[in-house]
Parts: structure tokens; sequence; C-alpha cells
């Protein structure tokens, strides 16, 4: 299943970096407030989902673009984003992939993240590690937040949690190497678990954002769960990564600034993701 989610993967690839250089022939529309979809990623979806499909009939398909596709009984689910990081892809801005995941009975089974400008493909497989082309990566081994390199996403979309968002970042930031806010989810959990970012942290994602990103850093011996320490990301849609000791330390800064809107409900948080 991971080789054939590999291969579904580096074909939405190909189609993304040839239409890099056309970016501006290119049919853009609007999905929500500072949110867009190019025929690039419906394009990619639709190919992944082909590749998918012909493997398995089976399955069914939870993709950005095309919503929840096949049948409505299966224990197998494909949750799919073909180019998460858009508004990077179409500024030009080089940060964006493709994420892939397979849900099996709700658990994430298999994970696929690929960068298709670096040719980075990040692999995961529930009980078997995590890896960076083929080479086995680990979550970072940075105990405190002096010298951390934190990652995260700006609720630019759903502004109801900003002051509680800037609240969280004055307080991680004051004893970091720096927050870094690259504008792709799944490739910023991704490199939590190979080590390039040693926490992250973001409000209101989807499971399409996140899915394949959780386990990567989960089999690369990092901690995942929502923003008040609980499992409910996919419900609430908030996420917090870190190694156990660091994401412990992260946890305990930012539950101060945790609204009753913030804390795991019935009506999570808006998608943040782009």
């Amino acid at each position: 299943m991971l080789t054939i989610a590999v291969r579904a993967a580096r074909t939405a690839g190909d189609i993304i970096v040839r239409s890099i250089d056309r970016v501006n022939l290119l049919t853009i529309t609007p999905k929500g407030r500072n949110d867009f979809v190019s025929e690039v990623d419906r394009q990619a979806e639709r190919e992944i989902i082909h590749t998918l499909q012909k493997a398995y009939p089976t399955h069914a398909f939870l993709g950005e673009e095309s919503g929840r596709q096949g049948p409505a009984k299966t224990d197998f689910v494909w949750v799919i984003d073909p180019l998460d990081g858009t508004t990077n892809f179409l500024h030009g801005f080089p940060q964006f992939c493709v994420s892939i995941a397979l849900l099996h009975r709700g658990r994430i089974e298999k994970g696929v993240i690929y960068d298709p400008l670096r040719q980075e493909l990040f692999t995961a497989a529930r009980g078997a590690g995590a890896s960076l082309n083929n080479r086995r990566i680990r979550v970072s081994k940075q105990n405190g937040l002096k010298g951390a390199l934190l990652g995260t996403g700006f609720p630019f979309k759903d502004q109801r949690h900003v002051e509680a968002y800037l609240g969280m970042m004055r307080d991680l930031m004051k004893d970091t190497a720096g927050i870094r806010r690259a504008g792709s989810a799944a490739l910023d959990l991704a490199y939590v678990a190979a080590g390039r970012l040693d926490g992250f942290w973001e409000i209101g994602l989807k499971k399409w954002d996140m899915a394949a990103g959780l386990l990567l850093i989960q089999e690369a011996g990092g901690i995942v769960t929502d923003l008040e320490g609980k499992d409910k990301y996919f419900e609430s849609g908030n996420v917090l990564t870190a190694n156990p000791k660091l994401h412990q330390i992260m946890a305990s800064i930012i539950d101060p600034h945790l609204t009753e809107a913030l804390r795991y409900s019935d009506n999570p948080a808006g998608d943040q993701s782009e």
C-alpha cells in the first residue's frame, strides 16, 4: 500500500512541477476567505485517486478538493491533499507538497509526503518507522525552548482565535532560536519528523493537512496531541507536536492561552491550511 501511495504522490508531483512555470495561465477559483484552488490541485487529486482506486477499488477517499468518494461502508479511507501550500505555489514560493495517508478504522496506518521541487520523499508505516528518501529519520533531541526552532501556521482565515494564538506565540518565542511559518502544514510536520523543526503547533487544520505528517512524527519518536494534550486533533483541528520533553514544555506554555472556543467541543475550529 505504501508503494502505491508513493507512486500516486510522485505522479501528482510531476503534474505540479510541470505547471510551476505557467501559474499565470492557470484557472484559479476562490474557495473562501484567503483560500484558493487551482486546476493543478484538481488534476493532481484526480490522478492520485485514479492510481489508488485502480489498486484498491473497495477503498474510500477523502480529498481536499473532491470530498468523500467511494463505498460508504469500508474500513479503509485514503486522505489526500494533492497540493498542500497552494498559496505558496501560486506565488512561486517554493514550499509545498503532496500529502497522502491511509486510515484503517480511523487510525493512520500509512503516510507519504512528497516535496516535488526538492524530490524529498517522506514515508511512514505504523510500527515500521519513518524515512526520508529511504533513510531512517528521528525527531530532534531538543530538551527545552532555548535554542529550539519551532514551526507554526497563522490563523489567517478564521479571525476568532487571533488573540489567543498571538499570546501563545509571544510566550513560546521568548527563548527560542526562532519560529517559522512557511505555509505548508504537511511539510512542516514532515520537518518535525526529520528533526529540522523541533516542534510545531497550529489551530484549525483538516485531516488532509495533518494525517500523513502525524504518522511520520509518531514513527520518528515524537508526541502528537491537540492543544490540550489529548488525542482529539482530528476532531478539533488543533495540533501540538514535538519530542516528549519539549512537547510537555510547549503544552504548559500554550495552556493558559486556551479559550473555551479552542478547547475541544463539537464545534471544531475552522480550516486554516492553504
